[in-house]
């Protein structure tokens, strides 16, 4: 069973972080969301509060969340961040009606040759045991010298991915780094409403990915933030509430 945190009464709303990161990271985007939905933000397998168990490739973490899922009696909506919004639209695909709606933020689809590499070549040094700081992976998401509530978000995420088991690290950042979004036929599969967001100074997930795979579901749409980059849940948590909110209030839920 995966850790979660839960706030506020509504319709089910389970929240799936991104790689290395916890439960926590949707913090800043509780508060609002609380006030519309029964949230359950879960930590992932080798991730928080939740044990690796027997994870090993990605379709484990999928069953990892379905199973959580089903304990909750859906529908259910469900929005994912980067790795997490890959488990949120395979999930979709696979458990039809359990799923109300899904959103998939700072998503990555058909990545070019050069970014496949990259982010290859981090997971091949995580598992290696050469992850360790985190510096460099907080540098590139919040930049040399954040400023504001950036340098809190930034603090925040070197903490984590700092006290992250690095066995759980490896495996989740390998799954992500050899799966390449979904399929065509994962994308018809989804047949709830789906929002694709991302922020547009987001190298490695980009708005043009977004418009791709919402083009190929049949109630999809694609938004971006024009100032976001990838940890757009925590730098712009207000923008991306109400785009759920949004996108899930127009969903109807028996």
């Amino acid at each position: 069973m995966l850790s979660f945190l839960h706030a506020g009464e509504g319709p089910t709303l389970v929240l799936i972080h991104g790689v290395g990161l916890r439960a926590e990271a949707w913090d800043r985007m509780m508060p609002g969301l609380a006030a519309h939905f029964s949230i359950y933000a879960v930590d992932m397998p080798g991730h928080g509060a939740t044990p690796l168990g027997k994870v090993q490739v990605l379709e484990d973490y999928v069953d990892a969340v379905a199973r959580f899922v089903v304990v909750l009696r859906g529908p259910v909506f469900v929005a994912g961040h980067s790795f997490g919004a890959i488990l949120a639209m395979k999930l979709a695909a696979r458990q039809g009606t359990d799923i109300a709606g899904i959103a998939a933020l700072n998503a990555i689809y058909r990545r070019t040759p050069e970014a496949e590499k990259a982010v290859r070549a981090r997971a091949a040094a995580i598992v290696a045991g050469e992850g360790h700081d985190p510096a460099p992976t907080v540098a590139r998401w919040f930049g040399e010298a954040p400023q504001g509530a950036l340098k809190t978000a930034a603090r925040d995420c070197n903490a984590w991915l700092g006290a992250v088991d690095q066995t759980g690290y490896g495996r989740a950042y390998t799954a992500f780094a050899h799966q390449d979004g979904p399929s065509k036929a994962e994308l018809q599969a989804i047949k709830c409403p789906a929002l694709f967001m991302t922020g547009a100074q987001d190298r490695n997930s980009t708005p043009q990915m977004s418009q791709m795979m919402a083009a190929g579901t049949p109630h999809g749409r694609a938004k971006s933030l024009k100032e976001a980059a990838h940890m757009m849940p925590m730098t712009h948590p207000e923008a991306v509430t109400a785009a759920l909110i949004d996108t899930f209030q127009t969903a109807q839920v028996p």
